[in-house]
């Protein structure tokens, strides 16, 4: 992984606690055309702020500091680039340094992580406009409340000591960098995560797992769309199994529970394992109906246009620049890319991929929790399977529950 490139001369000064705010005047610098403000502003900053820490030795070692750090930039923008940015807007990365220093842990360039949220806009998935997906699909950006920003600066140096004694091999979500975007005096918060899913291999099935069968199955609203997200009782109810290797199982669930046992110290539950299944077989013909298609009534010849601007040596983002002298074939995945993938066993009675990560892992056991328990314990009863248990209960349900998905 490439270094950050040490300023010339001396060191620029770490960044503090309390950073008086700059009043910037942007360079002429080109930004994506992007219909949503929110997404050029975006843009403009994940760009502004990797080219300063560019600037910045990295750090022998992170101090407390770091993580109650951040970076503060508003922009008058009334001259320049009117026609892609707003006039006036502002933009905050938080813990700058910690989110660096965690994208190089899990072996990502800052320039490709750069160049993966910003040389195309990125686009909302789904109508509730709660997730940004990169235009080469290897990251999310989830949007977040002020309560879960603070959650995760609670979380965050508990997060990162983990990641460093786990050589950042873990099924947590992978945290690459946290902003706030000020547009038009409204603030949206965002965090971005490595996509558990791939950038290449289409999911066809998608369940989120929590061991708890009460009001675990998807509406029929959720099951009428292209890819619903199915729940427990649908995952038992279709007789639903994960077929991999020994080997890999056992390595998956040393992982889960290693994982799960962080959670547990941090008084955390209400997590899920998010699992995609991606069917080969049907890949394929998907793929050959695709080029019959194309064939018979030509393609779509625009492409997206690529944003101005430098970035450096490696321009082509995280799914590109590992392996990528080697065509993958049907099925086949980068596991530097696909981090999150194991491949169906050998013997298994159909040819799927597997993409299995933990998600949600900010609720804390608090007293809003404490008060649903009690609350669904006397709706439900004392022994049924609820979702809101204490933090050690829910860790042993929900890994007897995921222990069993296997064949």
């Amino acid at each position: 992984m490439a270094a950050a490139t040490a300023a010339t001369g001396p060191a620029a000064p770490r960044t503090k606690t309390k950073k008086k705010q700059k009043r910037f005047v942007p360079q002429r610098v080109k930004v994506p055309r992007a219909a949503d403000p929110l997404l050029a502003v975006l843009a403009w900053g994940v760009n502004h702020q990797i080219s300063e820490l560019s600037q910045v030795p990295l750090p022998v070692m992170l101090l407390p500091d770091d993580f109650k750090a951040s970076s503060k930039i508003k922009v008058n923008n009334h001259l320049f680039n009117r026609e892609n940015l707003p006039s006036h807007f502002k933009f905050k990365e938080y813990c700058p340094q910690v989110f660096r220093n965690l994208r190089e842990r899990f072996g990502i360039d800052d320039q490709d992580y750069q160049v993966s949220l910003t040389r195309s806009p990125p686009h909302w998935e789904g109508s509730d406009r709660r997730v940004l997906l990169s235009s080469d699909r290897t990251l999310v950006a989830k949007e977040l409340s002020s309560e879960d920003v603070a959650d995760v600066h609670g979380l965050l140096s508990h997060y990162h000591q983990y990641v460093v004694q786990c050589h950042g091999s873990t099924l947590l979500p992978r945290f690459l960098g946290m902003y706030r975007v000020s547009v038009d005096s409204e603030e949206t918060y965002l965090l971005v995560m490595r996509n558990m899913f791939s950038h290449r291999l289409p999911v066809h099935r998608k369940y989120d797992l929590k061991g708890s069968l009460v009001s675990r199955e998807a509406s029929d609203k959720e099951k009428g769309k292209d890819l619903p997200t199915l729940k427990d009782m649908d995952f038992l109810n279709k007789n639903e199994k994960v077929y991999v290797a020994e080997e890999d199982q056992r390595d998956f669930m040393e992982k889960l529970k290693r994982d799960v046992e962080f959670l547990v110290q941090l008084k955390i539950m209400d997590y899920s394992l998010l699992l995609g299944i991606h069917e080969v077989g049907r890949a394929e013909q998907e793929e050959e109906e695709e080029v019959e298609e194309e064939e018979g009534g030509g393609g779509d010849e625009g492409g997206t246009a690529v944003w101005g601007g430098s970035y450096g040596t490696s321009p082509e983002g995280i799914g590109s620049y590992l392996n990528s002298h080697r065509p993958l074939g049907p099925g086949d995945f980068d596991p530097y890319v696909d981090v999150y993938a194991l491949r169906g066993a050998e013997a298994a009675p159909r040819r799927e991929v597997y993409f299995m990560g933990l998600i949600d892992v900010l609720t804390q056991y608090d007293a809003r929790k404490k008060a649903a328990h009690a609350a669904k314990t006397v709706k439900h009863g004392a022994g049924a399977e609820i979702s809101t248990v204490h933090p050690e209960q829910y860790a042993k349900r929900f890994l007897d529950f995921i222990t069993n998905i296997f064949a």
